[in-house]
């Protein structure tokens, strides 16, 4: 039997054991029964980031962005490849930086769109400006 990981649900953040050799089977959430990967970002606020991040062990790979931020919106799609791409090894989130002020403030975002990458609970990279898919797939790789 394989190792169980402990991946959070994109619908209600219920924490699901789905042991690794069970990820691509299409595993259902233990508490909504809905798909724990969608293949799309997560749009989260500060307590769900923080769920996801703490809670999860497979890589959270977040984009901090705002709607009047035109290299963010020029990043939006590349992400959104990334994610239908490179799912359920890695976690996909996406942080509206003006709705959720405290988690730019706690991660010193300066600048956006912002990538970071987490790994147990702690920020295992991060990256400033657009960025291409390359650099998504090595944090995945890097990091799963």
């Amino acid at each position: 039997m394989s190792e169980a990981l402990h991946v959070v649900c994109p619908h209600c953040d219920g924490v699901n054991r789905i042991p690794a050799d069970k990820l691509s089977a299409g595993p259902k959430c233990g508490r909504c029964h809905k798909a724990l990967f969608t293949g799309e970002p997560v749009a989260l606020d500060e307590r769900r980031f923080e769920t996801h991040v703490a809670r999860s062990d497979l890589p959270v790979i977040a984009d901090f962005w705002a709607a009047w931020c035109g290299p963010c919106r020029a990043m939006a799609p590349i992400f959104e490849r990334a994610a239908a791409g490179l799912e359920p090894h890695a976690r996909f989130v996406k942080v509206d930086v003006d709705a959720n002020p405290q988690i730019s403030a706690k991660l010193g975002i300066r600048g956006i769109p912002a990538l970071f990458a987490f790994k147990g609970g702690k920020v295992a990279a991060s990256h400033s400006g657009v960025a291409d898919a390359a650099l998504l797939k090595s944090w995945v790789e890097r990091l799963g």
